[in-house]
């Protein structure tokens, strides 16, 4: 089973990515649809998140509704990242809830799809080096596109601003730094045709860095 991480800083076209990726045959697996998933009533992450944030500490992160299991307080992950965003320490202690689950979701992923007989999925995982989940896959891509196309696109989101989308990449390590540590580079910013291009390149390479007589490239090669 061969595992791709797929990474970006904010804005760059992870999930378009991933997406391309599932069209081309390789499964994918997203890290934010996990931690939303598992931030239901009733999942894993729920009954921790409600003990590190207690309603009567934090009211504005709960809301009432009825879902399958009757009326209950759900998490409003928004009012959360609100509140992580301007605490480094509680989001610290969110992180060290999250992400050991979303690992433990991904890994059954992999199973599942080593079970379907699929040889490769892909990960989208938007801090993949700064948790240092890198270690985990066998080859990473970033995903980049030039700064005014990421900006453009961050501040088209509802509630964005200027100030939020550059603390936001204060903390994230920079594309450029990114791409260094990738082993591939995809550009999002030609468009789509040339996104698809570049991805079935990066795939034609790494089915032929499993055969025999492969040499080794250096890594950060953008296509």
């Amino acid at each position: 089973m061969i595992v791709i991480g797929v990474t970006g800083s904010i804005g760059m076209g992870k999930s378009t990515v991933t997406g391309m990726l599932e069209r081309l045959g390789v499964p994918g697996h997203d890290a934010d649809a996990a931690v939303h998933r598992l931030m239901q009533p009733g999942e894993k992450a729920y009954y921790a998140v409600v003990a590190a944030f207690p309603y009567f500490r934090y009211p504005e992160i709960y809301e009432k509704r009825n879902g399958p299991l009757g009326k209950m307080r759900y998490l409003n992950r928004k009012a959360l990242g609100q509140i992580v965003f301007h605490d480094a320490e509680k989001r610290k202690e969110l992180e060290a809830i999250l992400h050991p689950l979303v690992r433990l979701d991904q890994n059954r992923f992999i199973a599942d799809m080593k079970r379907l007989g699929r040889s490769m999925v892909a990960l989208d995982i938007p801090l993949l080096f700064e948790t240092d989940s890198h270690q985990f896959v066998a080859y990473s891509i970033n995903v980049a596109a030039p700064y005014h196309l990421q900006r453009a696109r961050v501040l088209a989101r509802p509630n964005m601003s200027e100030e939020k989308f550059l603390a936001i990449l204060d903390q994230q390590i920079p594309s450029r730094e990114k791409s260094v540590l990738a082993d591939y580079t995809v550009n999002t910013g030609l468009g789509r045709a040339r996104t698809m291009q570049e991805l079935k390149a990066i795939l034609r390479d790494i089915k032929g860095r499993s055969q025999p007589n492969y040499k080794e490239q250096a890594k950060g090669r953008i296509y």
